[in-house]
């Protein structure tokens, strides 16, 4: 089919403009499936075998999980175009071959034939901005000033450019590979390269946008300007780079609409997110303290809500902070994010994200994460926790397709493999489980969670040795913010038979919850280990009381599968809103 625009049944799809609609109403679909879907109507009728769809849409030099992979694109096309597999009236499944496109295709008339193929979205990366300051301390101005171009580029127009994700870009910071290669790595066309000289209030940005085919350095610029003028020479580079790949820029500037009432906030607000983003207890406590200050000098700055509601909702997940403290703060900081910024997408994340981890209102967050999405689908933070509430409430498949996306967004990130392998876990899936966090620690061998989370899967699977060293790591590296690698030792000598040791991890836990909070729900599994039902019954209702956060795990978290038949664990899920745990934790 060689027209730009072609109907199928009552969808219409604009190839040029990548975009598929229904009776006039615009379709999400992200770059994969829609990829997928161009390649099945190029060889409308015919086979296209797996092998075909990996190279065609991840590259022969390219790992993947093939079968995961297209399964999850496929899956993705079909809930789209509103197809049951079982009765499919567009992609039909070719048993040990392959996926054909079946439904009838009309060329609407009047449109003009696509000259070059279908149409790509572009992919652009933006590489670590060079601090080029006599100052090293400047470093926080320019990865903060990476990561606000990496956000403003992503809401764009995000149907026909996407942009990698943070942790995958800063990757490359003082890197000594090509374009070339790093072009291949991220799988991207474009590469935004640039540098900072800073003398006081005074700047310098040079700019470059490089096509990683042939490299060629298609647009270069420098800008010196004042840096309470910063804000609008940031809009004016975002401008001159949509202009160079042709993408039409949107007129609405998402958090760039609004600015801070000086310079000193706009500066404290790039620190915050430096901080937020080490992911360590004392790094976010320094975020939060940033961005109070913020908004204190301009209490309608969005982002600086956000990013103050992210660091909040992180704090009882990694550092055992009592969620009923923590809650109100966060809920208010999320909504005045909304309040002040409209329709930001980091806005409703980050509402999303806090009524997932504290509110457990689930109906309310996945309407928050899905319209984050609809504003920017390269919003990794969305996908990921997004992922998160569908594995809390049972729905694996759906979650292994939010995280192959973030991870195709942030192909770097030790924690988007990470949480890939923890949400395997989840679905019972240990061998992929197994491997997504072998690649996390691959990137990153020094992160407490990857071995913890690996802990879990060698628990899982009988290799009691193989756990009981990685809560070891786990616990090394916590810089003791989080007691669970204690819980989990604890745990595992249970199952081994040695009680004395278990009984000890509890009692070390419950002298702990003298001094600090302990999370309730690590002394009940150290019970459940135990086999003494009744005691992990009663820890996991002292949980509710004091809104444990990890009670979201209930559902999905294999180490309850011995008691969910038990009716006050039930009636526990019942009080959390959650599903039947008989039916959606083995989903």
């Amino acid at each position: 089919m060689a027209a730009d625009k072609l109907q199928l049944g009552e969808f219409e799809l604009d190839r040029a403009a990548f975009q598929l609609t229904r009776r006039g109403r615009t379709v999400q679909l992200e770059r994969i499936p829609m990829e997928l879907l161009l390649l099945l109507l190029e060889r409308d009728g015919e086979v296209v075998a797996r092998h075909e769809i990996v190279e065609r849409l991840w590259g022969k030099e390219t790992f993947v999980d093939a079968e995961s992979s297209i399964n999850t694109a496929v899956l993705k096309l079909r809930r789209a175009l509103r197809d049951d597999p079982r009765r499919p009236a567009f992609i039909q499944t070719v048993s040990g071959r392959g996926y054909r496109f079946s439904g009838a295709v009309t060329a609407l008339k009047g449109t003009p034939p696509a000259p070059h193929g279908p149409f790509k979205r572009v992919m652009l990366a933006v590489l670590p901005f060079e601090n080029l300051s006599a100052d090293p301390e400047g470093d926080y101005f320019t990865d903060g000033l990476t990561e606000e171009t990496i956000c403003y580029l992503g809401r764009v127009n995000p149907a026909a450019m996407g942009v990698i994700a943070r942790t995958s870009s800063m990757a490359y910071k003082r890197t000594a590979k090509s374009i070339g290669q790093i072009g291949r790595e991220l799988r991207v066309d474009y590469i935004l390269e640039s540098s900072v000289r800073r003398d006081g209030i005074r700047l310098r940005i040079t700019s470059q946008l490089i096509r990683v085919l042939d490299q060629t350095h298609l647009w270069a610029a420098t800008f010196d300007s004042d840096a309470v003028d910063f804000l609008v020479v940031q809009k004016e580079l975002g401008i001159a780079i949509t202009e160079q790949v042709r993408i039409k820029l949107l007129p609405q500037l998402g958090g760039f609409a609004h600015s801070p009432l000086n310079m000193d906030a706009y500066d404290l607000y790039l620190r915050g997110r430096y901080h937020w983003n080490q992911l360590t207890p004392p790094s976010i406590r320094r975020g939060i303290a940033c961005f109070e200050q913020v908004v204190f000098w301009d209490s309608d700055y969005a982002l600086a809500w956000s990013g103050l509601a992210d660091c909040y909702a992180m704090l009882p997940v990694t550092c055992d902070e009592p969620a009923s403290e923590i809650l109100p703060k966060a809920l208010a900081a999320a909504r005045r994010s909304r309040e002040a910024g409209g329709d930001l997408a980091e806005a409703h994340s980050s509402l999303g994200t806090v009524k997932v981890w504290l509110d457990w209102d689930w109906p309310g967050a996945e309407a928050a994460f899905r319209r984050a999405l609809e504003l920017n689908p390269s919003y990794v933070q969305a996908h990921r926790y997004y992922a998160c509430l569908l594995s809390h409430t049972g729905r694996h498949v759906e979650a292994a397709a939010e995280m192959d996306t973030a991870r195709a967004l942030d192909p770097l990130s030790p924690i988007m493999h990470a949480l890939s392998g923890h949400l395997r876990w989840h679905a019972r899936d240990y061998q992929r489980a197994l491997a997504h966090l072998r690649d996390a620690d691959a990137i990153n061998s020094n992160l407490w969670i990857v071995h913890a989370f690996l802990g879990r899967v060698y628990e899982s699977t009988d290799r009691m040795d193989e756990a009981l060293s990685e809560y070891q790591k786990a616990f090394d590296l916590s810089g003791g913010g989080n007691t669970e690698p204690i819980a989990f030792r604890a745990r595992v000598q249970a199952l081994i038979g040695n009680e004395a040791a278990a009984q000890q991890g509890i009692r070390t836990l419950v002298k702990l919850s003298e001094s600090k909070y302990v999370p309730p729900y690590n002394i009940a599994i150290v019970y459940a280990g135990l086999g003494d039902t009744e005691n992990a019954l009663r820890w996991l209702e002292k949980g509710f009381e004091v809104r444990d956060v990890r009670l979201v795990f209930l559902v999905a978290d294999p180490r309850w599968d011995g008691i969910r038949g038990e009716a006050r664990f039930q009636e526990l899920c019942r009080r959390l809103s959650l599903p039947d745990s008989r039916v959606a934790g083995m989903g």
